[in-house]
């Protein structure tokens, strides 16, 4: 097991986007959708990522920091895609697009493990993995309806 998010590139990433997402709130909807795509595209480049260039920390293992960082991966992008749908939606819609968005992400995790066990070189396929993003992806969805519906339709 590598630990898939180590070095200055993850932290760089995070520390931008915190800062990003601080200083212009997310509330533009032409900002969002850029934020989301962009996350997107570092996702994917982080699970596209050969195996043999990541470094292997041995504590890593032990506190499962993998695990963690596809939670915290996989849970910033269901939050930031469910961001972008919210404008003149009713409630009942709304619901129905955060969960779809969080289904498709759900299956982009498990495609990912499967396109990382057959094309990428020195990764594998790992069922962890996969229900660590599902549990990501969960928690994102119910992170975006607490915040955004419960903010917007219940007042």
């Amino acid at each position: 097991m590598t630990g898939a998010l180590f070095g200055a590139p993850f932290c760089f990433n995070f520390i931008f986007c915190s800062y990003f997402a601080r200083n212009y709130y997310l509330k533009s909807f032409k900002i969002a959708p850029l934020i989301a795509v962009a996350w997107l595209l570092f996702v994917t480049i982080l699970l596209c990522t050969s195996g043999s260039r990541l470094p292997k920390i041995s504590w890593s293992d032990k506190i499962l920091l993998d695990k963690w960082a596809h939670i915290f991966l996989f849970l910033l992008l269901v939050f930031l895609w469910c961001r972008i749908f919210l404008r003149n939606r009713s409630k009942i819609n709304i619901k129905k697009i955060f969960i779809t968005i969080t289904i498709l992400s759900v299956i982009y995790g498990i495609s990912m493990e499967v396109i990382q066990h057959y094309f990428i070189p020195f990764r594998s396929f790992d069922y962890g993995d996969m229900i660590a993003d599902a549990i990501g992806s969960i928690a994102g969805y119910f992170i975006s309806v607490n915040r955004f519906i419960k903010n917007r339709f219940e007042k």
